[in-house]
């Protein structure tokens, strides 16, 4: 993407995000990429520290709102919203409907490996731009901006947390019928080290009740528990 393009883009990019910076530098820190800066003069400074600011700032802003919007729920409950907010595939989600990609500064080589459209990229993007909110003005601002990032996600909060929690969701099932033991087997293993695909199965009471297939351990298991709750409503 040429440079002109770029700028007009970073403009476009503050009316959508709902924020205009004072510092621009620290606007273009925390859309430059990693891979632009390896040993290039021109970009010293990429957005991995800013995105450190960033996580634990959202995280603070929506701990903050999750306590003050449920105050009759436990820590337990807190932290699962929290989790589900501050998801990879969330934030990333975000970050497009944003497109903050159409402004990331990218490196040719990241460029051609289709980096601008990478859920990683997009999810490290969107904490960078929230560490240099905050680093620009101050708490009360960042939030204000932030919260409306999140708006229609915390209207449909808890529909989510039941949606990202399919184990909890078949553990608390199994508990109400009964509490029979839960287990989950590794059934299959394929691919290589760099692209693995597992197949696990879940088992309540010994019996196979539901089986999932995915790039981790953790996702073939949320799809095989998410098989099993169906079942059994």
């Amino acid at each position: 993407m040429e440079q002109n393009d770029l700028e007009a883009s970073a403009i476009r990019l503050q009316k959508r995000i709902g924020y205009t910076f004072k510092d621009k530098v620290l606007l273009r820190v925390a859309l430059t990429h990693p891979s632009l800066t390896h040993n290039n003069k021109d970009h010293p400074e990429n957005n991995q520290r800013m995105e450190f600011l960033g996580d634990a700032v959202l995280d603070l802003i929506l701990a903050e709102e999750l306590y003050k919007a449920y105050p009759d729920e436990r820590e337990g409950f807190l932290g699962q919203c929290r989790s589900s907010m501050v998801r990879g595939d969330t934030l990333s989600e975000i970050a497009r409907n944003l497109k903050i990609q159409n402004a990331l500064l990218l490196s040719p080589s990241e460029e051609r490996n289709k980096g601008r459209n990478k859920d990683s990229n997009l999810e490290d993007a969107l904490e960078s731009l929230t560490g240099a909110i905050y680093l620009d003005s101050d708490y009360k601002s960042v939030r204000k901006v932030v919260l409306k990032w999140f708006k229609k996600l915390l209207q449909n909060l808890e529909k989510k947390v039941a949606k990202d929690n399919p184990k909890g969701n078949l553990q608390e099932a199994v508990q109400a019928k009964g509490n029979e033991p839960i287990e989950y087997r590794v059934l299959n293993v394929d691919g290589p080290d760099h692209a693995r695909e597992f197949k696990i199965a879940v088992f309540i009471g010994g019996k196979r009740k539901g089986t999932g297939v995915g790039n981790s351990k953790k996702k073939a298991e949320e799809i095989a528990a998410e098989k099993a709750f169906k079942r059994m409503k």
